[in-house]
């Protein structure tokens, strides 16, 4: 359940992934965990779109086109320091790791995850201290 951007529960889980088949599921397990989700094709439709102040968390991928997930991260921490970022990647990169957690990721994931780790990573995404 994609939700309109103009009316975003507290604890909504925003996903940017290339992937649509990905996105698709990505949706429908986080919602049938009971959380609410907004999935992005790219990390220019996410921030046009105005759904980051809403967000409760947001996971994304590491590799896309035109703007990558690390790129995405620094965006985000200027308008929201403190939001909770989890990253997805199907590539095993030191380096990709290294910046994302040096840029505050709290987790990063690599394809194909365990669905309920996922699942444990984003209630303590959006239950931890950090999230904002």
């Amino acid at each position: 359940m994609n939700l309109p951007v103009t009316n975003i529960p507290s604890r909504i889980v925003v996903g940017v992934d290339d992937d649509y088949r990905l996105r698709e599921s990505l949706a429908s397990l986080l919602e049938s965990a009971g959380f609410s989700t907004l999935m992005f094709a790219s990390a220019e439709d996410f921030l046009s779109s105005g759904a980051l102040a809403q967000a409760g968390c947001l996971l994304t991928d590491v590799c896309m086109p035109r703007m990558d997930g690390l790129e995405l991260q620094r965006r985000v921490r200027l308008e929201r320091p403190a939001l909770p970022v989890v990253f997805m990647t199907a590539h095993n990169s030191s380096d990709m790791r290294r910046r994302a957690f040096a840029g505050g990721a709290i987790e990063f994931l690599y394809k194909p995850f365990d669905a309920a780790e996922l699942l444990q990573v984003i209630e303590r995404a959006l239950t931890g201290p950090s999230n904002a």
